[in-house]
């Protein structure tokens, strides 16, 4: 990272930090600045498009993972006319007597390459602002709160880089594991003593050097064990040691069993993300802790029995109910951070987000799990059905032409590619409609996702539009139906043609995974045919 202005350390203080207006950065007028009506902190994090700003007199350019953190009093102009999205945050705070009133942040200057966790946890923040949630009213507190620690992590890390060492040791293990890796070897590449070493190592990890590298190994070896027979003496060399013998020796020290055993028994399992319970549940399994959805719990899928956890759950207390249920194996997606803690508990296996589709992430999870014959079967009927439904489609609309399914929020719409979901992978994927041009344009199957203004939802002309979510909050319903009133909505050939659908199902559609693809295809399906059997469904004032 390069910082273009120099910041100071930043002060110690009991302050507490408030956000007073979270916007996203394409909804801001070109060459603007916060315009906030009193002193306050602001948060930038760019996460696509470029642009330009100019702080204090000097003019700087931003690109994806752009970011700053700063006070108002600073000047400021933002140019935002070049597609720039992002999340720009204004927020107060409140302080003890005596106390500086100032953000911690506040001195830590823009910096040009934000980590990924970053942007996606500042717009997962965007979404809770624009959307409040009456069942978790704390949500927008609880990751604002998540958001500063980790850009207070980030800054501490980048004026004192020194003292950060032990993480570049870690990353660097977690790429040679299978290397003759030494004490010695790494403590010169930390530039540090081997007993400085040592003590910073044990401290943090809780473990001696050679007993965390024999636990990153052991950890690879299950990995393996769960999707692939292999033999003992193929897997030690993979994995850094010389023979079988001692792999095996060293697997049941660390695992309490052989591998043999560990490959043939049935996996207690962790499920950190909803989709992929819903991917067990629908493999007819029962994690011994899993993250459920709103939508999982209507339909009563989740068990009687404690020690579940809910979908929001506080990311330390959900590690440490990971810990309490021993599981053999967490299937998550990445963890920043968070496999590295989770790494004494079990094997972690990381499912890459949008690198996947849901059916890849569920046969992988079939294969973990040993009910690879089960997934091929769900999907050959789910596949059977989708058959039957473009046939029906066949009849009823003859060409699919283009359609979109946007979420309508408090202030902005949200529409995604197929790699999202959000009933995308079900139009564009199972049947046969294609993205309208102008979402295209705008870098939709780029970004994965695009906001707008509820106002331009007429920019984005499709033969079929559906609204899988509706606006939760008075203010967002006004703006919806002044929209649906515009001379331009009106005009539209699918509302003039009855092709827009209000589905209104924001749970359901929120889901990435089989069971909630079934529902989702269902749905989308059967509210094409009560608009064709019926014609009174679709949305007009």
């Amino acid at each position: 990272m390069t910082a273009p202005y120099s910041g100071t350390p930043f002060p110690l203080t009991a302050s507490f930090q408030l956000p007073r207006r979270i916007v996203n950065l394409s909804g801001l007028p070109a060459s603007s600045g916060p315009g906030a009506p009193a002193p306050c902190s602001i948060l930038m994090i760019v996460s696509g498009g470029s642009g330009s700003i100019e702080v204090d007199g000097n003019q700087h350019v931003l690109t994806a993972g752009s970011m700053l953190c700063c006070s108002s009093s600073l000047p400021l102009s933002l140019n935002a006319q070049f597609s720039l999205q992002g999340v720009w945050i204004e927020y107060t705070s409140v302080t003890r007597p005596g106390d500086a009133d100032a953000s911690p942040l506040n001195n830590s200057g823009l910096h040009s390459s934000a980590p990924a966790a970053i942007c996606s946890l500042a717009c997962r923040l965007l979404q809770k602002w624009n959307e409040p949630s009456e069942d978790n009213p704390f949500a927008v507190q609880l990751l604002f709160t998540e958001l500063l620690a980790g850009l207070y992590k980030l800054h501490t890390q980048i004026i004192h880089p020194q003292e950060h060492w032990l993480d570049h040791i870690l990353q660097y293990i977690d790429g040679h594991y299978n290397e003759d890796l030494t004490r010695s070897q790494l403590a010169e590449l930390a530039q540090v003593s081997p007993e400085h070493f040592s003590r910073t190592f044990r401290k943090a990890t809780g473990r001696s050097f050679s007993e965390y590298l024999t636990l990153q190994r052991i950890r690879r070896v299950q990995q393996r064990l769960l999707t692939e027979t292999q033999s003992l003496s193929t897997l030690a060399l993979e994995v850094g040691y010389s023979e079988g013998t001692y792999l095996s020796r060293k697997f049941k020290q660390v695992v309490g069993v052989s591998p043999a055993v560990y490959h043939r028994k049935a996996k207690r399992i962790a499920s950190l993300n909803f989709n992929h319970t819903a991917s067990l549940r629908a493999l007819e399994i029962v994690p011994e802790l899993g993250v459920y959805s709103g939508w999982m719990k209507q339909l009563e899928l989740v068990p009687a029995y404690p020690g579940l956890r809910a979908e929001g759950t506080n990311g330390t207390d959900l590690y440490r109910s990971v810990a309490a249920a021993k599981p053999d194996v967490i299937i998550s997606y990445t963890l920043p951070g968070g496999r590295e803690q989770l790494l004494p508990v079990a094997p972690v296996i990381e499912l890459p987000y949008m690198q996947m589709g849901w059916r890849e992430q569920f046969t992988a999870i079939a294969d973990i799990t040993g009910r690879k014959l089960r997934a091929e079967e769900w999907l050959s009927r789910y596949d059977e059905l989708c058959c039957r439904y473009n046939r029906e489609l066949d009849r009823l609309i003859g060409p699919r032409g283009t359609a979109v399914a946007w979420e309508v929020g408090g202030a902005a719409a949200y529409c995604y590619s197929s790699s999202y979901g959000h009933g995308s992978q079900i139009l564009y994927g199972d049947l046969g409609f294609s993205p309208p041009a102008a979402l295209l344009e705008q870098g939709l199957l780029g970004h994965g996702y695009l906001e707008t203004a509820i106002e331009h939802l007429p920019d984005y002309n499709a033969d079929h539009i559906f609204i899988t979510s509706g606006p939760s909050t008075p203010a967002g319903h006004e703006r919806f139906s002044s929209m649906l009133h515009s001379p331009r909505w009106q005009t539209l050939a699918a509302v003039r043609n009855n092709r827009v659908y209000l589905v209104d199902q924001t749970e359901m559609f929120y889901g990435f995974d089989p069971l909630s693809s079934l529902a989702q295809l269902n749905t989308l399906m059967q509210s094409i045919r009560s608009q064709i059997y019926m014609g009174h469904d679709h949305i007009r004032p």
